[in-house]
């Protein structure tokens, strides 16, 4: 009977263990617009999962951490960051379940921060026609998070950032609208150029629909032309200069069938990507702006974006 009191014992001290470990809650500070974080869950001793009441979103928003070795929430000291974004139709957990970043910055040094993005949100503040509102997904990642995790989880100011296909998107353009805010900045497959002719709006377009069930795809920027200031002020390369001191990476696959592929036929996403790549890529030759450029045969897949990310991570963590 001893022996199974303690073992009942034990076992109650296990699931109440687990049960904080996986609902801890911390909200004793705030994001200056009132975020806070009202759920953490750890899913292993590096990795945990926020939950954020985001006035940004109008609703809660999800962030995965990747804490480095030696942090504790009682340190006296902050460490860099390095943010990693997802891509259209994917989620924050992308990252750690089809990237393998979780081994590829086990030696990073760094907080590696993967937001929730949306399937199509496009790392804007919605344009709405005219009347703004939520989703304000540049807000939710650049004041709400970065905030909540400078003021909870020791993030430093030294930051860079990386994202594959809409994620690559999303670390050019936050880069450029926010100088000195990054570092370093990688795309990979990345949209960097959304006013190179018809291809930018067609993919925003198919992505908005099939990803979000939306058909209104003019909410992100409003129209090509009649809000082409608004798509200007979003667009990487239009907004070349500001990225003139940022430690650049841009990499892109022809569409072509690479050493990754087992189908034959090549891939038009990735083909269409290659000539908006290309063409960020020219701007930045022309305006004399710095960047390591990686063209290659492959096609628009987690395969080459792990391999991108390896090859990108010492300069982005330089």
């Amino acid at each position: 009977m001893r022996r199974l009191l303690e073992f009942v014992l034990t076992l109650m001290v296990t699931v109440s263990s687990i049960a904080i470990t996986q609902c801890r809650v911390t909200s004793t500070y705030a994001a200056t617009d009132g975020a806070r974080i009202v759920g953490e869950r750890w899913l292993n001793t590096r990795e945990v999962d926020l939950s954020v009441a985001s006035p940004a979103l109008g609703r809660t928003g999800r962030v995965r951490l990747l804490l480095p070795a030696g942090w504790s929430r009682s340190a006296h000291r902050s460490w860099p960051v390095l943010w990693l974004l997802h891509g259209g139709f994917d989620d924050y957990t992308a990252w750690t379940v089809k990237g393998n970043a979780a081994r590829l910055t086990a030696a990073s040094g760094a907080i590696v921060v993967m937001p929730e993005g949306g399937r199509c949100g496009w790392y804007s503040n919605w344009w709405n026609h005219g009347h703004g509102g939520p989703p304000k997904w540049e807000t939710f990642h650049l004041t709400e998070v970065r905030q909540l995790l400078e003021r909870g989880y020791h993030a430093g100011t030294r930051r860079a950032i990386a994202g594959p296909s809409m994620g690559g998107f999303g670390a050019m353009a936050y880069a450029a609208r926010h100088p000195g805010m990054f570092h370093a900045a990688g795309s990979f497959s990345g949209a960097d150029d959304i006013r190179y002719g018809l291809i930018p709006p067609v993919v925003l377009g198919v992505n908005v629909l099939a990803g979000c069930g939306e058909i209104d795809w003019q909410r992100i920027w409003g129209s090509p032309s009649a809000q082409r200031d608004v798509w200007r002020a979003h667009n990487p390369s239009d907004l070349a200069d500001r990225l003139r001191g940022v430690h650049l990476y841009v990499s892109c696959g022809s569409g072509l069938r690479g050493p990754y592929d087992t189908a034959r036929l090549p891939d038009p996403l990735e083909a269409a990507t290659y000539l908006v790549a290309k063409s960020f890529a020219g701007r930045l030759a022309d305006r004399g702006i710095p960047a390591t450029v990686h063209f290659y045969r492959g096609t628009h897949s987690w395969s080459y974006w792990q391999r991108e990310l390896t090859a990108a991570l010492p300069q982005l963590l330089s």
